[in-house]
């Protein structure tokens, strides 16, 4: 199960919207007031704005970055990227998320969703920035604007951070979002939900967002050092799946309907949300072929028996999506899958293999109840945890509201929807 299941599938769904494949169906009963209104564009120019130092976030703050004489260089925004510039920017920035990627903007824009990235360039070189999506929501509601995995920004340079969020929020509100809602890539500390909610941000009240936590694993040191630290259980299977017969091998497009049917399995199986065929195909030829992704096939006497897909960016990676069949499964073919998955992104350069979401508990409540429970993320986290990951909690996703009357009325309509799926 990968990060299809998104913090705004909760949302799309509480107002129809389905997510990919998914069909959108209108909210009936809206008051027509409840319609976006036009409002006469009064303001400059975004560019005048930062350059002049003026945005309406926050009194007395001024994000742009004057030039006086002997001065520091102005911050510019930059609203048209070049997809190369932008990624080139992003592999760079010490917070680098595969998720900011312009490939995984076009993956999201042929399945309901618009991508936008949003920069500020200092001295001509890009300095900070964010990938925006948005996707339409029924009964002209406006649309859900979402930085998944940023923004990326000196979170300690308070000029850069300002300008950034002035032209995300003008970005945001130009497409008539409801809100802007953003994922950084902060770890869950005091400090940095009192500063977001310093800047106008409030958590989201929304349950099925991204997992918080997820479990890491460190594959920076020497690969007996990966199997020691793993569960003596799961370095046995590791080996028993060789023993038994259990090949690897990185597949190709001719087998994806294989990773397909392996999909639908385990979905039939497990009850995982997965998404459409068309959906992996496009992220496959996305990732793949640029080195970023790696389609890893597990076969038992040429029988396809399980599948992984895992995305890399260096010094980061992720196992995003998973498959396994209902033959031959006591060969354990997915420890084995995930051990090639970690050799290949360590080959790579990467020092984190990022095993995407476990339930949002602490250890001790994950430790004593693993082996009883099997609802949501539970029934994956007694595989993950044999990897020996750091468990990990992120702040999570944060809202800047700027349509309250419509936001608390999605907020309605996904908390009644949560209270029909458990009737």
């Amino acid at each position: 199960m990968g990060p299809n299941e998104l913090l705004l599938r909760g949302r799309a769904a509480a107002l129809g919207v389905g997510t990919a494949g998914l069909a959108e169906a209108a909210l009936p009963g809206l008051p027509a007031f409840l319609a976006p209104r036009r409002r006469a564009e009064t303001q400059p120019p975004l560019a005048t704005i930062l350059r002049d130092g003026r945005t309406s976030w926050g009194k007395g703050r001024r994000p742009a970055r004057r030039c006086p004489a002997g001065g520091t260089v102005a911050l510019e925004p930059l609203l048209s990227i070049a997809p190369g510039d932008w990624d080139t920017f992003v592999s760079r920035h010490p917070s680098a998320h595969l998720l900011q990627l312009s490939s995984w903007g076009t993956l999201k824009s042929q399945f309901g969703w618009t991508a936008e990235q949003v920069g500020l360039a200092q001295g001509g070189e890009l300095v900070a920035g964010a990938q925006l999506l948005y996707r339409r929501l029924p009964a002209k509601m406006g649309c859900l604007a979402y930085v998944p995995k940023g923004p990326l920004v000196d979170w300690a340079d308070e000029e850069q951070l300002a300008a950034l969020l002035a032209a995300l929020d003008r970005a945001a509100r130009s497409r008539g979002a409801i809100a802007l809602t953003i994922k950084p890539a902060l770890p869950d500390e005091p400090s940095h939900r009192e500063r977001l909610r310093a800047l106008g941000f409030q958590p989201a009240p929304f349950s099925s967002v991204q997992p918080r936590r997820t479990l890491i694993v460190d594959i920076a040191i020497a690969k007996d050092a990966i199997l020691a630290a793993m569960k003596s259980k799961t370095r046995y299977n590791v080996r028993l799946a060789g023993r038994k017969g259990v090949m690897v091998r990185e597949a190709t497009a001719a087998d994806l309907p294989a990773f397909h049917a392996l999909i639908g399995a385990t979905a039939a199986r497990d009850r995982f949300g997965v998404h459409s065929p068309a959906y992996y195909e496009a992220a496959y030829r996305l990732f793949v072929p640029q080195g970023r992704a790696r389609l890893l096939l597990a076969e038992v006497a040429g029988e396809p028996v399980a599948a992984v897909m895992v995305f890399a960016l260096p010094p980061r990676s992720w196992y995003f999506y998973g498959a396994s069949g209902n033959t031959h499964r006591e060969k354990m073919p997915t420890y084995l899958l995930q051990w090639e998955a970690i050799r290949w992104a360590k080959s790579l350069g990467c020092t984190t293999y990022d095993l995407w979401g476990v339930p949002d508990e602490e250890r001790e409540k994950l430790e004593a109840e693993f082996t009883e429970r099997r609802d949501e993320l539970w029934s994956v986290y007694r595989f993950k945890r044999g990897f020996g990951g750091r468990l990990v909690r992120s702040v999570g996703a944060w809202d800047r509201v700027y349509a309250p009357l419509r936001y608390r009325l999605l907020d309605a309509g996904y908390s009644m929807l949560n209270v029909w799926r458990k009737r």
